[in-house]
């Protein structure tokens, strides 16, 4: 226990000798490690984007105002046969005519125009939604027979893919730029451990042929470098812990207004924070300890 605490005093005494280095080192790696979380969270927001869009996708069935009850049900049993349906709702011509004067409220002309027809002139409006946007079409083509044109009156389909891909090439680009980042900041973040751990060796030189001399063994010369590697790791981590929470907590209101349901990135983050925190920990202790050890395998012979 006393030879731990004697290597944690050298280790700290280390890092405070270096303190420039020190710092450099951890705020590269609170850097590299923005850049995941950074990844991580566009990944989140990209795929409940999508998801936001896809929601808003359906096509329209219009009937025509002679359209019975019987002729709507059968057309929407026929269309409940085909797997990639998830939702279908109808809409009597009642509650369409409804849904028009509510739309168009303050247009008087609108009202006027259609209180001069005196009979309700929409038909029946059937809602369908798919699993995925492009089974949309397979409905259509099934639909668009010749035994349904006497009943069909229009088809209405608001297609959002070129949104969703535009939004995947974006996310994608911004990924591969991030992606970039954090390659080249693991990679400084080696090269600044790998010399400052040189360097300590280096300067200690007659500190550690004196350990040598007294039979310290090669624990007691290694073990203030292997903390010190620790201390970048829980120093970066908890900084970036830090950051990351501030940070979301700063977008989480500008999302809510985005995206559905009130989803919150933050709530997110709390609930995968373990898994998340614990592997860029593990990740940044290899990274850290690779490089420490490597140094001190050049600059030490123990």
């Amino acid at each position: 226990m006393l030879s731990f605490l004697r290597i944690l005093k050298f280790a700290f005494q280390d890092l405070w000798r270096n303190f420039s280095l020190s710092f450099m080192t951890v705020f590269i790696l609170v850097l590299m490690l923005l850049s995941v979380n950074t990844l991580w969270s566009l990944d989140v927001l990209t795929k409940q984007a999508v998801e936001a869009v896809k929601k808003q996708i359906d096509v329209s069935i219009y009937f025509v105002p002679q359209a019975t009850d019987k002729n709507v049900n059968e057309i929407k049993a026929y269309v409940e046969m085909f797997p990639e349906v998830v939702d279908i709702k109808l809409q009597s011509k009642a509650d369409v005519l409804a849904s028009f004067r509510e739309q168009h409220k303050l247009q008087k002309e609108a009202l006027d125009a259609l209180d001069e027809l005196g009979a309700n002139p929409f038909g029946p409006t059937m809602v369908i939604k798919t699993r995925e946007p492009k089974d949309y079409k397979k409905i259509i083509e099934a639909l668009d027979v010749p035994e349904y044109e006497s009943i069909i009156e229009a088809k209405s389909f608001d297609n959002h893919e070129d949104a969703i891909e535009r939004l995947q090439n974006i996310t994608n680009r911004i990924e591969r730029i991030g992606f970039g980042l954090t390659v080249l900041f693991a990679l400084i973040s080696f090269l600044i451990i790998f010399n400052t751990i040189r360097v300590a060796i280096t300067t200690q030189r007659v500190e550690i042929s004196i350990k040598r001399l007294v039979g310290a063994n090669n624990w007691f010369i290694r073990g203030p470098y292997l903390i010190e590697s620790v201390f970048f790791t829980i120093a970066s981590v908890v900084c970036t812990i830090g950051l990351v929470y501030l940070a979301l907590r700063w977008i989480d209101p500008y999302l809510a207004v985005v995206l559905p349901n009130g989803f919150s990135l933050t709530n997110y983050f709390y609930s995968n924070m373990l898994m998340l925190f614990g592997v860029q920990a593990l990740a940044v202790l290899l990274l850290t300890v690779t490089s420490s050890a490597l140094a001190m395998r050049k600059q030490l012979k123990v």
